[in-house]
């Protein structure tokens, strides 16, 4: 069961075992096509995901996918990805809430049903990618593990357990190691920002961390897309404007407030940023300082990073370090106007990182802009190239063929 955001598992249900069922091990002798390195995971320099498309996947045996909120924007983000990337499907599920039920999605060509998410329904499926928030983490990744499916989960419920790995491919994936079942995804903003912040710390190693993000709507979801355009529609008409999703007027506006105020002033958001940076890095004692701003952007988040670090700064050397990372794309010429806007990288694999200078209030400090798809790599993106990965590395396995084993 869950409770409050903690992992307990049926001690019935030994993890320790070889599975004979199970679609995923980390003990299982599975061969791959490419040499496995100690632990069964590459090194950080090894992974390649973020264009992992070149590397076809054909050749791998085919899975039973299932999502759980199939029909919102994450949910919908991760069918597109699945199909354009190749991911082997042999047989795919799709769950949402009840009212969603007996609705159909495209997917190949095909109409396929929308079930109701609920307990029961995970036998046979391999992989089960959770788009439906923490409640429903909550509720079902118990039921999901126990009928031997691995659940790669976006929502916040699991992301800070012990027992859980928070995972971003090109940063931690050796943590993927030590998985019980689940795997989470980072906060949306916290995605983003470390594809420009991981490589300098590589580079320069990281001290101090200020961040101020400009996040879109749509991390809000659907609805709160619908609210923006709806605003929007009203002011040309003259009409009053709705308002349900956000705390104000996101038309035209800025809201510093991203999730509800806790007791030391940040919000769960800024909190989120904060403490998931700190685990996937494995840089525990990191200052961190964030504020979490919305704006009237469709889609794709921003961050203003200022960092220091521990070791003399430049420019230079900083432009070359994100230039060579996998999940970032260096669009920073000044003197030309380039820099990265949401514009530019919604619906793009890397994230753009740009208006790199020194900074002038921290020693060796440098300050930055990134800018990337928080429904791609802020959600559905990254969690496809967890499960690619986990394919590549032999650590998720049809169940079909375990049980040939």
């Amino acid at each position: 069961m869950f409770e409050a955001g903690r992992l307990e598992v049926d001690t019935a249900y030994d993890f320790t075992t070889r599975p004979l069922r199970r679609n995923w091990s980390v003990l299982a002798p599975i061969l791959t096509r490419r040499a496995l390195s100690a632990g069964l995971m590459p090194s950080a320099e090894r992974v390649l995901l973020n264009d992992s498309q070149d590397e076809s996947m054909e050749k791998t045996s085919s899975f039973t996918v299932g999502i759980v909120g199939a029909t919102g924007a994450v949910g919908q983000e991760l069918l597109r990805l699945l199909e354009a990337r190749g991911f082997p499907i042999s047989a795919l599920r799709l769950f949402a809430s009840a009212r969603s039920v007996g609705k159909t999605v495209v997917y190949k060509g095909r109409n396929h049903r929308v079930d109701e998410a609920r307990p029961g329904v995970f036998a046979g499926i391999d992989v089960a990618f959770f788009a439906a928030g923490g409640s429903v983490t909550r509720a079902l990744a118990p039921d999901a593990v126990k009928a031997g499916c691995l659940v790669i989960d976006k929502s916040s419920a699991l992301r800070m357990d012990p027992n859980v790995p928070l995972v971003i491919p090109e940063i931690n994936p050796e943590a993927l190691r030590n998985h019980k079942g689940i795997v989470a995804n980072p906060n949306c903003s916290t995605a983003v920002a470390l594809m420009g912040i991981w490589p300098l710390h590589r580079r320069f190693g990281l001290k101090r961390l200020i961040l101020a993000t400009y996040q879109s709507v749509t991390g809000a979801g659907t609805e709160g897309e619908k609210e923006l355009e709806a605003q929007v529609l009203a002011h040309a008409k003259g009409a009053e404007l709705p308002r349900r999703v956000f705390p104000r007027q996101i038309a035209f506006n800025v809201i510093p407030q991203v999730d509800a105020f806790g007791a030391n002033g940040y919000t769960g958001e800024e909190t989120k940023m904060m403490l998931e940076s700190r685990k996937i890095m494995g840089l525990p004692q990191l200052p961190v300082s964030a504020t979490c701003v919305r704006v009237p952007v469709v889609r794709a988040h921003s961050v203003a990073v200022s960092a220091e670090f521990e070791r003399p700064v430049s420019v230079a050397e900083a432009r070359e370090a994100v230039s060579s990372f996998p999940g970032a794309e260096l669009v920073d010429d000044p003197s030309r106007g380039e820099y990265p806007t949401p514009l530019d990288f919604s619906g793009k694999v890397k994230c753009g990182v740009g208006r790199i200078r020194v900074d002038t209030a921290f020693p060796n400090g440098l300050s930055f802009w990134v800018s990337g798809d928080n429904l791609w790599k802020g959600a559905a993106l990254n969690a496809v190239q967890v499960a690619e990965l986990m394919v590549r590395e032999g650590m998720l396995v049809p169940r079909n063929a375990l049980a040939a084993v």
